[in-house]
C-alpha cells in the first residue's frame, strides 16, 4: 500500500469506530429506557413460526404499507433499494481499511448478479424519493408529517443512492475499477451515468480524485445517517421489525386488566411515561409518523384535538425528556403525562371513540389504545378527572347497572306479552340471549330486542334471557376509564353466568358481544359467544328461517366498529341482507367493512357531549345519504341511534333499521 492507502485505512477505521460507536451508544440508551420503565408487558411470545411469517409478509413483503397504493409502492422501492445498496456500502467500508478486500474475487458470478439487481433497485429509490418529495411539496396531505426531520431523511437517502451510482460509474473507468472483475457486464443505470458524464475522458489523476471524493461523501453520509437514526422518526428502521414480530396475533383484543384489589399498588392506569411497559415503548420507537392513523381517525377527521399519530409522537418526546429520571429510577420526579403544559390533554384522551381504526391501519402494528385507555383509567381512578356528564352515567351504572338510570327491576319489561322465558324458568335453554342495556331500556333498542325475540321464536330456537339478573356488561365503564365500576358489574355477571353455564350466548349489541367474548375470560367466564348476525345467518342456512322477499328497497350497510374492525364480522350481515332483500346487492359506502367509519358512540362517547368540531355521526350520516339508498341497515343499537339522529339532523329521508328488524319483516 502507498502512503495514501495507509492514511485512508487509519482515517476509515477511526470513522467506522466513531460512527458505529456513537450509533450503538445511542441505541444502548434507547434499550436502557425500555428496561427502566415500570409497566408490565402482558402478552405471550408464542406461535413463533407465525411470527416469523409476519416478518416476511409485513416487513419484507411491505403488505401493510401498500394498502395505500402510490405511497406504498414508493416506500417499497425505497425500502428494497436502500437495503440492496448496503452490502455494497459495507464492502466499500471494509476496502477503506483493507484495500485488497473484494468479494468478487471469491464469488464473481453471484457478486455480479447482486450488483446487477442492486444497481436497478437503487435507481428505484430515487423514483420513490421523488414521489415522496412531490407529496410534500404539492399534494400536502394534512396527516403527513413534513418537518425538517423528514426532509433530512430524504436528503440523506438521496445522497447515499446518488453516490452509490457515481461510485459504480467511476469503477467503470479502467484506471479505477480495472482488474479481473468486469463491472461493465453487470451495471446498467451506473453505466448510463458513466457514459453521460464521459468519465473515460478524465485523466487518471482526475478520475481518482473524483472517485475518492464521491467515496468519502458516500461513507460519511451513511455514518452520519446511522448516528442520526436513533433520535429521528427513522428510529422505526430499528424498531418496526421487532414490533411487528411481537404484535398480537388475534384480531379481537381485550383491554388490559388492572388488579384493583392489589393493596400494594400506588396508582392505577397510566399516569406518566415511566409507567409504560417496554412493549409500549417499542410501539413509540416503531412509529413512522406516516399519518395513516390520523387520516382514518374519526375524531381527527371531524376536528377534535385527538390524533393517534400525535399521541404516539408526543408520548415519545415526553419519554425522551424524562429519560434521565427514568434511567436513575427517580420515578417520583417524572412529570404527569396529562398536565397543563402537555400536548396530551384531557380533551385529547376523551375524544377517542375506541373505534380501533388507528391500530387497524398502522403498518407497524402500534397499539395506540393501550396508551389512551390506560391514561383514561388513571384520570378517572386517581385524579377523578373526566367529562362532567359522565358523573351521572357512572352513578346510574353503579346504582341501577345501566347508563340511563332506569330501575334495574324493569330490565325485562321490554318482553311483556312476547312470552320470553327467563333462565330461572328454562335453565337448559340452548341459547342465552344477552339483551344488554340498550335492548332493555332504550326505546329504540327495545324494538330491536322485541324483533330478536320474535325471530328466535319463528325459528323455533330454545332460548331464554336473564331478565333482572342481567347486569351491564361493563363496556361503557371500562372504556370510560372506570375500571373499578366495570369490574364490579363484570363480577356480578360472571357469577350469574357461571351459575347457569349457558351453552351459547347470543348478543345483538357488538359492545356486549365483544366484551363477553373477549374480556370476560379474563375474569373467569369463558363461553361460546356469537353476534346475532352470525347466529341468524346460520338459522337461514339450516332452513329454520326463510325470507318471503317482501323487503325490496335499495340498501346500504353500516359496519359497527366493534363488529367489523374489532372482530372481523363483515360478511354475515351482508349475506343476510341479500337474502331478505330479494338477492339485491348492497350499495356500499366509500368506507366499509373493516375500514368502515365510526358512528361516534364507542368508547363511552354515546354518553358524552360532542361540542368540538363536527359531530361524527353527521359525517357518517352524510356518507349514508350520499349512497342514495332508501334504507341503511346496522347491527348495533348504538349505531342505530347515532345514524338516525345524524340523518334527521341533516334532513335526510333514509330509514335506519337493525338487521334483525328487517328479518322480522321478511319472515313469516
Amino acid at each position: 500500500m502507498d502512503i495514501y492507502d495507509w492514511i485512508k485505512s487509519i482515517v476509515m477505521a477511526a470513522a467506522l469506530i466513531g460512527g458505529f460507536g456513537l450509533f450503538f451508544i445511542r441505541v444502548k440508551d434507547l434499550v436502557l429506557i425500555m428496561q427502566g420503565v415500570q409497566g408490565e408487558a402482558r402478552f405471550e411470545l408464542t406461535r413463533i413460526p407465525e411470527r416469523i411469517k409476519l416478518l416476511f409478509t409485513d416487513i419484507l413483503g411491505q403488505s401493510n404499507v401498500r394498502r395505500k397504493t402510490l405511497p406504498g409502492w414508493a416506500h417499497t422501492f425505497i425500502f428494497f433499494g436502500f437495503l440492496a445498496v448496503q452490502p455494497h456500502s459495507l464492502e466499500l467500508m471494509i476496502q477503506g481499511v483493507f484495500p485488497g478486500f473484494h468479494i468478487a474475487s471469491w464469488i464473481p458470478g453471484l457478486y455480479g448478479a447482486y450488483l446487477f439487481v442492486a444497481d436497478i433497485l437503487a435507481f428505484l429509490v430515487l423514483a420513490g424519493l421523488g414521489y415522496a418529495l412531490y407529496r410534500r411539496l404539492f399534494i400536502k396531505p394534512a396527516y403527513l408529517t413534513d418537518g425538517l426531520d423528514a426532509r433530512f431523511i430524504i436528503l440523506f437517502t438521496a445522497v447515499i443512492i446518488i453516490t452509490f451510482h457515481l461510485i459504480n460509474a467511476f469503477l467503470l473507468v479502467p484506471s479505477i475499477g480495472g482488474g479481473s472483475f468486469d463491472y461493465a457486464r453487470y451495471l446498467t443505470i451506473s453505466k448510463v451515468l458513466h457514459n453521460v458524464l464521459d468519465l473515460n475522458d478524465l485523466a487518471p489523476g482526475a478520475a481518482r480524485s473524483g472517485f475518492e471524493i464521491v467515496y468519502w461523501i458516500h461513507i460519511l453520509t451513511i455514518l452520519g445517517f446511522l448516528i442520526y437514526i436513533p433520535g429521528s422518526k427513522h428510529l422505526h428502521l430499528l424498531a418496526a421489525a421487532p414490533n411487528v414480530f411481537l404484535k398480537p396475533l388475534e384480531r379481537p383484543k381485550a383491554m388490559l386488566v388492572t388488579d384493583i384489589e392489589n393493596e400494594e399498588a400506588e396508582t392505577f392506569g397510566l399516569g406518566n411515561v415511566s409507567e409504560l411497559n417496554w412493549k409500549n415503548v417499542l410501539d413509540l420507537y416503531a412509529c413512522t409518523e406516516c399519518g395513516r392513523c390520523e387520516e382514518q381517525c374519526p375524531a381527527d377527521t371531524t376536528g377534535k384535538p385527538l390524533s393517534p399519530k400525535r399521541i404516539i409522537h408526543d408520548s415519545k418526546i415526553e419519554l425522551f425528556s424524562q429519560s434521565n429520571a427514568i434511567l436513575a429510577s427517580q420515578y417520583d420526579s417524572v412529570l404527569p403525562l396529562v398536565r397543563e403544559e402537555s400536548p396530551i390533554t384531557g380533551e385529547v384522551l376523551w375524544s377517542c371513540t375506541t373505534c380501533r381504526a388507528c391500530e387497524d391501519i398502522c403498518p407497524v402494528n402500534i397499539q395506540h389504545l393501550d396508551i389512551i385507555l390506560e391514561a383514561r383509567k388513571y384520570q378517572v381512578l386517581m385524579e377523578s378527572s373526566f367529562p362532567p356528564e359522565m358523573q351521572e352515567t357512572f352513578n346510574n351504572l353503579e346504582n341501577q347497572s345501566n347508563p340511563w338510570g332506569f330501575g334495574s327491576d324493569t330490565r325485562a319489561d321490554w318482553a311483556r306479552g312476547l312470552d320470553v322465558p327467563l333462565m330461572t324458568d328454562n335453565p337448559e335453554a340452548d341459547i342465552l340471549y344477552y339483551v344488554g342495556c340498550a335492548g332493555s331500556f332504550d326505546d329504540r333498542g327495545k324494538k330491536i330486542a322485541q324483533a330478536m325475540a320474535r325471530v328466535l321464536k319463528k325459528a323455533g330456537v330454545n332460548f331464554a334471557i336473564l331478565g333482572e339478573e342481567e347486569r351491564c356488561n361493563g363496556d361503557v365503564a371500562r372504556r370510560a376509564g372506570n375500571e373499578y365500576l366495570a369490574q364490579m358489574m363484570i363480577a356480578e355477571n360472571v357469577e350469574i353466568l357461571n351459575q347457569y353455564k349457558p351453552k351459547k350466548i347470543v348478543a345483538a349489541c357488538p359492545h356486549c358481544f365483544n366484551t363477553i367474548k373477549n374480556e370476560y375470560p379474563q375474569f373467569g367466564a369463558k363461553y361460546e359467544v356469537v353476534h346475532h348476525t352470525e347466529f341468524l345467518l346460520d338459522l337461514f342456512r339450516q332452513g329454520r328461517l326463510k325470507s318471503d322477499g317482501t323487503v325490496t328497497e335499495t340498501l346500504t350497510f353500516h359496519d359497527s366498529c366493534y363488529l367489523g374492525r374489532w372482530n372481523g364480522i363483515v360478511d354475515a350481515p351482508r349475506q343476510i341482507l341479500q337474502m331478505v332483500n330479494g338477492g339485491r346487492q348492497l350499495i356500499e359506502m366509500a368506507r366499509n367493512r373493516t375500514e368502515g367509519f365510526c358512528c361516534g358512540a364507542g368508547g363511552a362517547r354515546m354518553f358524552m357531549e360532542e361540542t368540538i368540531g363536527k359531530r361524527i355521526n353527521h359525517e357518517r350520516a352524510e356518507e349514508v345519504m350520499a349512497t342514495g339508498a332508501a334504507a341503511v341497515a346496522a347491527a348495533c343499537p348504538f349505531c342505530i341511534t347515532m345514524l338516525r339522529d345524524g340523518i334527521n339532523d341533516n334532513n335526510g329521508e333514509v330509514d335506519v333499521k337493525d338487521i334483525v328488524e328487517m328479518i322480522d319483516e321478511a319472515t313469516d
